[in-house]
């Protein structure tokens, strides 16, 4: 048998439920003849890191909540049973009359987009929620001040930079610096 052609589809699914719809479709895939028609499912997910107690801890954060992407031959009661997975909306489409019920593929470039940028993000360490808040006393564990403690007068998430007010040789001495160079008291 020739092998099917397979396009990238977005299926929408309840937020916080993507892994439910992955699992789901894999077992599928495994247990039942749905393996012939659908190759991959995928959930875009980044790397988030925080620190918490003075170590950095990375999590896996879903970056496009509700979306499930499958890549797969459409043919049949395919489309049928891929709607009709618990937790699935049903397919991302235009939604216009023209196509009728048929979701509609991404376009390869989107793909190379999406795909390229989640392994943009595996690779990424930059990224940190904000674990600190204006009042607090932090210690600078890096850099030329490593060892003086201070008290945080302003938090700039965008740029990950803090400003720091230092007691050095008896006077308080603003600091900018990293998330990464300070850790919590």
């Amino acid at each position: 048998m020739s092998e099917i052609e397979k396009k990238w589809y977005v299926l929408r699914a309840i937020s916080g439920k993507e892994n439910k719809v992955k699992e789901y479709l894999d077992a599928e895939i495994r247990n039942s003849n749905l393996g012939k028609y659908v190759s991959q499912v995928l959930i875009p997910t980044e790397k988030v890191y925080q620190i918490r107690n003075g170590k950095k801890i990375s999590k896996e954060r879903t970056y496009l909540p509700g979306y499930v992407l499958v890549e797969a031959a459409l043919v049949g009661e395919v489309p049928h049973q891929l709607a009709n997975t618990p937790n699935v909306i049903g397919f991302l489409g235009d939604g216009s009359k023209s196509t009728g019920d048929t979701p509609v593929p991404l376009r390869q470039s989107e793909v190379n987009r999406i795909l390229g940028k989640v392994d943009e993000l595996q690779d990424s360490t930059e990224e940190i929620s904000n674990p600190f808040f204006v009042g607090e006393t932090v210690k600078v564990a890096h850099g030329p001040f490593s060892g003086f403690s201070g008290i945080i007068e302003e938090v700039n998430s965008e740029r990950k930079k803090l400003k720091v007010m230092v007691k050095i040789f008896g006077r308080k001495t603003p600091l900018e610096l990293g998330f990464l160079q300070v850790e919590k008291e």
